[in-house]
């Protein structure tokens, strides 16, 4: 009984160093699968952590101290050569606006060919020129455009009207007309008072200017009646004088600006 107990338990110790061998490959081979997943690098991160190191290291030195300029920042360089900074650009202040030189010249232009067209009335007295840096004041007598008491021009007014605007026609500069009378009433169906007399004179000359080919948009029409006189009233000279056609040339272009 013994022997048979004996036999029955050899076979059984002979196959017990299979399990301890099992579990011994198992972990060997997790211990290798460890290893190799740690030595397993990232060829991507590697390259950006390698680049970025490199460009640390290898970057200039920044100095700590400011850059001098002048002859002393170099003196291998002679002084005179050393760069000049130029002064800073600052902006001019703000100065009026000029009034530019041919405008001025083409008003005393105006002024002399009218001088030259009209020297003998002129001379007469029957028509005045006054000139500023502003305007160009032509005076006409009502006598030679107009009849007494009425605003229909006489034949003589068109070859005056053509000379004026040919002067005028080939420029810009606004143009005012301004009508006057003596004080003498007048009261008639089409002209109630002298206020209506002297601005349908103004209109007339305004709408023959245009006829001439001046520009519409240059002219302007004024009446002032007996309210403005440049001479007395009690004597037929100062009458005379006081019975007129102003044209204000305007050194400027807008009609509406042009203010006297």
């Amino acid at each position: 009984m013994r022997r048979l107990r004996k036999a029955d338990d050899e076979p059984h110790n002979r196959e017990r160093w299979l399990v301890s061998y099992a579990d011994f490959i198992t972990l060997l081979f997790g211990f290798f699968v460890v290893m190799y997943s740690v030595s397993s690098v990232n060829e991507g991160k590697y390259k950006v952590l390698s680049d970025t190191l490199t460009g640390v290291f290898n970057a200039p030195q920044r100095s700590l101290n400011p850059v001098e300029v002048g002859p002393e920042s170099n003196p291998a360089i002679p002084a005179d050569s050393q760069a000049v900074i130029p002064p800073p650009v600052t902006e001019a202040p703000d100065t009026p606006e000029r009034v530019p030189e041919d405008r001025s010249d083409r008003l005393r232009e105006m002024s002399a060919r009218l001088a030259l067209e009209f020297d003998e009335l002129i001379d007469q007295g029957v028509v005045t020129m006054e000139t500023s840096d502003q305007w160009l004041e032509l005076s006409l007598r009502n006598s030679l455009l107009f009849s007494s008491g009425d605003a229909e021009p006489h034949y003589d007014a068109f070859d005056l009207v053509e000379k004026i605007a040919d002067v005028l026609r080939d420029t810009d500069n606004a143009i005012r007309v301004e009508g006057f009378t003596d004080n003498l009433p007048i009261r008639t169906g089409t002209f109630p008072s002298n206020w209506e007399l002297s601005a349908a004179r103004a209109s007339a000359v305004v709408r023959m200017l245009t006829m001439e080919g001046v520009d519409p948009r240059r002219l302007a029409a004024v009446g002032y009646g007996e309210f403005q006189p440049v001479a007395r009233n009690d004597t037929e000279t100062g009458r005379k004088r006081n019975r007129r056609v102003v044209l204000l040339i305007s050194r400027d272009a807008s009609i509406r600006g042009a203010m006297r």
